[in-house]
């Protein structure tokens, strides 16, 4: 199992406070890909860049696909901007590849907080019941992960905070949902000018 593949399982076995946004959900998908090709010495850290480097045999799809994106000449990409590349559309890959491994099964009657539409729910499984015993222990990048996204609330005594380049990398990902969270708030601020146009033009 992936950071990633763990972080998704975690959001869908837990009842967040609220319901987690598929855009907040991706951005840190593909921060905890970057954790995992950090300690993995696919990529190193050099200041915000994510410099590439040895290229070990990924087993996992979606986090081989994630090395092979990596941007290979200098100056290379920040953490920054490989959150809002990688991270577009990164919840709905994973859930396809959880749907076509047979980890995720359709049933009638019965909705996750963040699918909206689907009628999704996981299969008991090795993988799943390893990843409770990650969450029940507060294993402190996944909890630092599920934090960003939502899936718990922050905490004042939180277990110890990862250091060093993982620690970069998740103040880039606060840093990419705080600038969602704005444009989310301008595209409200649009539509409720536009609906208070509308209405004073008649319609």
């Amino acid at each position: 199992m992936t950071t990633p593949r763990d972080l998704l399982l975690v959001a869908m076995d837990t009842a967040p406070v609220r319901t987690v946004e598929r855009g907040d959900l991706s951005l840190v998908l593909a921060g905890a890909e970057a954790i995992d090709l950090l300690e993995g010495r696919a990529v190193t850290l050099r200041g915000d860049r994510l410099v590439p480097g040895y290229r070990p045999a990924i087993a996992d799809r979606l986090l081989d696909e994630a090395a092979s994106s990596l941007v290979m000449e200098e100056p290379y990409e920040s953490v920054g901007d490989w959150l809002w590349r990688r991270g577009r559309g990164l919840s709905e890959a994973y859930l396809a590849a959880f749907e076509e491994e047979g980890q995720l099964i359709r049933q009638r009657r019965r909705r996750w907080l963040f699918f909206r539409t689907s009628e999704m729910v996981l299969v008991d499984s090795p993988e799943r019941r390893e990843v409770a015993h990650r969450w029940a222990a507060d294993e402190p990048v996944l909890a630092a992960l599920a934090e960003a996204a939502g899936i718990r609330d922050r905490r004042t005594e939180d277990p110890a905070a990862p250091d060093g380049a993982v620690s970069a990398v998740l103040i880039a990902v606060d840093e990419a949902l705080a600038e969602l969270a704005v444009e989310r708030q301008r595209r409200a601020r649009r539509r409720d000018q536009a609906a208070v146009d509308n209405v004073r033009r008649g319609y």
